[in-house]
């Protein structure tokens, strides 16, 4: 299934400003903003989360690479391109565990 079908299927953010990604001393590692260029990504960040207790494990990052389909072999091939990816790419090979906060729109 490619990324646009994907997309599809996944729950709506539209009701969603932003997500943010926390460390584990609550620290904000990223941002993901709703507007042109990273809904895709709120989309499926915010997917995960809701799958994952509101928390993104290497194992919901795993699954995340499997969303972007064909975006990820691109994010593979092209570091940077994607940061959004590469935040996956690397997280899915550790152990770590990342809190999503929810930020509603107004």
């Amino acid at each position: 299934m490619n990324f646009a079908s994907r997309l599809q299927q996944l729950p709506s953010a539209a009701h969603l400003t932003a997500l943010q990604l926390l460390d584990a001393q609550g620290q904000t590692v990223a941002t993901i903003e709703n507007k042109p260029g990273q809904t895709g990504s709120l989309a499926v960040y915010h997917a995960l989360a809701a799958l994952y207790g509101g928390t993104i494990t290497p194992a919901a990052a795993s699954l995340g690479l499997e969303w972007y389909a064909e975006h990820t072999q691109d994010a593979v091939a092209f570091p940077g391109k994607h940061p959004n990816i590469d935040r996956l790419l690397n997280w899915s090979k550790g152990s770590d565990n990342y809190q999503a906060r929810l930020i509603a729109a107004a």
